[in-house]
């Protein structure tokens, strides 16, 4: 007597992909949860889903005050940081954890509003897949609904290959003038939070040191991508600062763009920052981060910011 036995391959396929696709989310929970930049911030995961036809995530940030410039706006570094996290949340769940590890190559962030004292939350949409790279936009807005920052990413897996080359960053002529203003600018909220230290601002050229310290580091590399940005923006900043000298001005990151180059080492960075263009209130500022140790480039980028004198 023989009997029709239903096979259960295709289930037990099923259930291998829920399982790691579970495990895939659980990872990306755990390094936006647990690493220690984010947990500073106070950073929380409201969701990530993947399926055929779409992978978001959609991330909270309680306003806190160690997060802000004065005046309580929160400062462009979260924003940027939220783009970073959006991005790298959306193509994780994409690609899967085998894919890691990952970095921002490229982001543009534009900055569209002032959040003043209040809760944003980003919500983050994949593009497009490619084979080692995603296409994610990020949006950041108020808990009303305000647009604050509005961002495109395109985030590489390195799919376990060798560290990258990176290439030697000539730095400045090792001027140590911080300025009257740099000792100030590192005391306010954010940038006292992470322990920046604005080595040289003076001649439309700017130096900062970023520690590896617990609240910029990243669960699985060195520093967090998000501090790495933020210190890209405050170079640009303060070169532009350097330029015009202290005043009742109003001033702004209008837009940021930004590559980084690996995922961060295990080290301290620095920034080295240099006005390059300037238009009336607007400047373009190339910026560059290294590692402080090897000198080996980590990041680059241009703020484009805005002082009305």
């Amino acid at each position: 007597m023989t009997h029709a036995i239903t096979p259960a391959p295709k289930r037990t396929r099923a259930k291998s992909r829920n399982s790691g696709r579970r495990s895939d989310l659980d990872s990306i929970r755990n390094w936006v949860e647990n690493s220690p930049y984010t947990r500073a911030l106070g950073v929380q995961l409201d969701a990530v889903a993947t399926s055929a036809d779409e992978t978001t995530a959609r991330i909270s940030l309680p306003f806190r005050e160690e997060n802000s410039n004065p005046g309580r706006a929160l400062h462009g570094g979260c924003a940027a940081s939220l783009a970073a996290l959006g991005g790298q949340c959306v193509a994780r769940a994409a690609m899967g954890e085998a894919s890691g590890p990952w970095h921002t190559a490229s982001v543009q962030v534009n900055y569209l509003a002032a959040a003043i004292g209040e809760d944003v939350t980003a919500q983050a949409r994949l593009l497009r897949r490619g084979k080692d790279m995603c296409f994610v936009e990020t949006e950041v807005a108020t808990a009303g609904g305000k647009a604050i920052a509005h961002a495109t990413a395109l985030v590489r897996a390195r799919m376990g290959g060798e560290p990258a080359q990176r290439y030697r960053v000539t730095g400045d002529d090792g001027g140590t003038d911080p300025g009257p203003m740099g000792p100030h600018v590192s005391k306010t909220p954010y940038m006292g939070r992470r322990q920046m230290q604005i080595e040289h601002m003076a001649d439309s050229h700017s130096r900062i040191i970023l520690p590896l310290v617990e609240a910029n580091a990243d669960l699985e590399e060195g520093i967090h991508e998000g501090a790495v940005l933020a210190l890209l923006d405050t170079a640009g900043a303060m070169a532009s600062w350097a330029e015009t000298g202290p005043g009742a001005f109003k001033a702004s990151t209008p837009s940021l763009q930004a590559q980084i180059l690996c995922p961060s080492p295990k080290q301290d960075l620095v920034a080295y920052g240099r006005v390059v263009q300037r238009d009336d209130a607007i400047f373009w500022a190339d910026a560059v981060v290294a590692g402080a140790r090897d000198g080996l480039a980590v990041a680059r980028g241009t703020v484009i910011y805005r002082i009305v004198t």
